[in-house]
């Protein structure tokens, strides 16, 4: 089964993320705004990974002094999804 999300990030320089899943494997990820380089990296190293794999390794990871980045929202819109 595939899914499609565009999630809404809250917190964070990015404004929203595309994500595609099929059977829980990410297919692709593409943020909008924040840090491109950095965003692209992420989106490259979690694509084929288990969604579940990824929340694991994402969830938590913050910004600064903010409580959450691009990673964990991220890894909260796999949360949704799955």
């Amino acid at each position: 089964m595939v899914i499609i999300m565009k999630y809404q990030t809250k917190g964070t320089c990015s404004t929203s993320i595309d994500i595609e899943l099929e059977n829980g494997i990410v297919q692709s990820v593409s943020f909008t705004g924040g840090c491109n380089g950095n965003l692209q990296g992420i989106s490259k190293l979690v694509t084929g990974m288990d969604a579940r794999d990824a929340i694991q390794k994402l969830k938590g990871i913050r910004c600064g002094y903010k409580s959450t980045s691009c990673p964990d929202q991220l890894a909260q819109a796999l949360e949704s999804m799955i």
